[in-house]
């Protein structure tokens, strides 16, 4: 597969960068098409001992793709809905197959993942970095959770976190999103990729000496959070969003707010909780 939306660089630490950094690497379908396929080619490749995935540019990812004009024409050649379409079945379905099983499948790839994060960090952005096994931050990263397809959220910081900041919706720091346990390390922006990758460099060392060990490892404890009812709870969730959907949040979702996102209302509320953050230490 030829590679246009993601880059591809293969490796014993194997990278998949986002490669639409005119768009903050907004989501695609096509992007997303080959993020899968890297997924696939470096989980069989003997050589791949662990996968670091990033983002080109400013930002890791800045969410979906709301309905650029390429993305618009990538659906109807690939019979995807186009945003905004009508036809609300079609896009359950497509939403579930692209946003809910694939980032299912990435959570359980059998390689070890780090999530590399810098700049924005939003909605769809934050659904593919939780998917990783480990994620590193830059300390001037932005993250916006929200309720998306694939809502991992109070299981990425706890329930009473979760409803605090998702009823307030604004943005949260990198400092929060490490005391919060999102994050598991934070980095200088200068730094983090160099980090990022020597820890993933270690990590590649353990997994190709002792590629089993590494994999049970990995497996035994998704395994433990699924006997908690994660996976389940994911596609409940995803039932869920589809009902506000249906009930019109999109249609509620003004452009000058910044749209689904509200980015506009996630940073005037961010804004106003910076004393309080000041006040903690983040």
């Amino acid at each position: 597969m030829e590679y246009k939306q993601v880059q591809y660089k293969p490796g014993k630490v194997t990278q998949i960068i986002f490669n639409r950094p005119e768009y903050l690497n907004a989501q695609s379908y096509q992007m997303l098409a080959e993020v899968d396929q890297a997924f696939t080619a470096a989980a069989s490749d003997k050589n791949c001992g662990a996968i670091v995935l990033s983002g080109a540019g400013r930002s890791f990812s800045a969410g979906h793709d709301l309905g650029t004009e390429e993305e618009i024409k990538y659906c109807r050649e690939h019979g995807l809905t186009v945003p905004n379409d009508a036809d609300l079945p079609k896009k359950v379905a497509d939403m579930h197959e692209w946003f809910v099983k694939k980032t299912l499948d990435w959570r359980n790839c059998p390689k070890p993942t780090v999530a590399m994060v810098h700049g924005y960090c939003i909605y769809a952005g934050w659904m593919l970095a939780a998917a990783m096994d480990v994620i590193f931050a830059a300390e001037d990263a932005l993250f916006l959770p929200g309720m998306v397809e694939y809502f991992s959220i109070p299981w990425d910081m706890g329930p009473r976190k979760a409803k605090e900041i998702l009823l307030e919706h604004r943005f949260i720091t990198a400092a929060e999103a490490l005391a919060y346990g999102f994050v598991n390390r934070i980095y200088p922006a200068d730094q983090v990729e160099k980090e990022a990758l020597a820890y993933a460099e270690r990590v590649a060392d353990n997994c190709l000496m002792a590629p089993a060990w590494t994999g049970t490892i990995k497996a035994s404890i998704n395994h433990m959070q699924d006997a908690m009812g994660f996976s389940t709870e994911i596609e409940t969730a995803y039932a869920s969003f589809c009902l506000m959907l249906g009930l019109g949040a999109y249609s509620a979702a003004k452009p000058d707010d910044g749209g689904f996102a509200r980015t506009g209302i996630a940073r005037r509320n961010f804004e106003l909780a910076k004393p309080w953050l000041s006040r903690r230490g983040l």
